[in-house]
């Protein structure tokens, strides 16, 4: 009878599932910095530390401040196979933001405010396409959007994404069907406009051919 009891009471507490740990890499500037930040990342129960930015899904940089060298760490561990990386810096700027960003980070945390239970929370949310950024910073990061779209991007007739709208309604055209006589005629372009457009498109982002640039155009989702 006391077995039959506590099978009952197991059917009636609820099952946990294990859920799936983020495998982390971190990066600092001194030997020291990185066995402490791993250390206190390991006894997070969503983490497990890599030791090498191939098997991770994340990346950690810790540095002082996000300088040229915390820029190419950022960029290095990308291109080394994290598919996210998380900044964690002494000083924090507006400048600092922006080159942390540019250089392709998706979260940031000033050093002081990060936690060990607080990096793996973003460090988890950056696994899932989510970004985190100090609130007081995020203004300026903004109005330094807003600078680069009204200085720079607008008087090359560019958007965020690098096209031009003439660019974008060729390609669309293009995707539907249409040769090079009928996207002229339906934009009221010459031919060798059309030409030079495709021309454009595929020699700044190196692609192939207009079949190349079509898909490309798909995929960052501006036709």
């Amino acid at each position: 009878m006391a077995a039959g009891l506590r099978e009952q009471q197991r059917e009636r507490e609820p099952h946990h599932l294990p859920t799936r740990r983020v495998g982390t890499y971190v990066a600092a500037g001194d030997p020291i910095s990185r066995a402490g930040l791993a250390a206190q990342l390991r006894a997070q129960p969503d983490l497990y530390v890599v030791e090498e930015p191939q098997q991770a899904t994340v990346g950690v940089v810790a540095v002082d401040e996000v300088d040229d060298d915390g820029a190419r760490q950022i960029r290095s561990l990308l291109r080394e196979g994290c598919s996210h990386v998380v900044v964690v810096s002494t000083a924090l700027d507006d400048r600092g933001v922006l080159r942390a960003v540019e250089s392709g980070a998706c979260a940031i945390l000033r050093r002081m405010e990060a936690s060990p239970e607080r990096l793996a929370a973003v460090l988890v949310a950056a696994q899932e396409g989510h970004g985190t950024l100090p609130p007081d910073l995020l203004g300026s990061l903004l109005s330094q959007v807003g600078k680069l779209q009204r200085n720079v991007l607008q008087p090359r007739g560019l958007l965020f994404n690098g096209f031009t709208e003439r660019e974008i309604e060729v390609l669309r055209l293009v995707a539907e069907g249409y040769d090079t006589a009928e996207v002229a005629d339906e934009l009221a372009y010459s031919e060798r406009t059309v030409k030079n457009v495709l021309h454009d498109v595929t020699s700044r982002f190196n692609l192939r051919n207009r079949c190349h640039a079509v898909a490309y155009a798909l995929r960052a989702g501006v036709i």
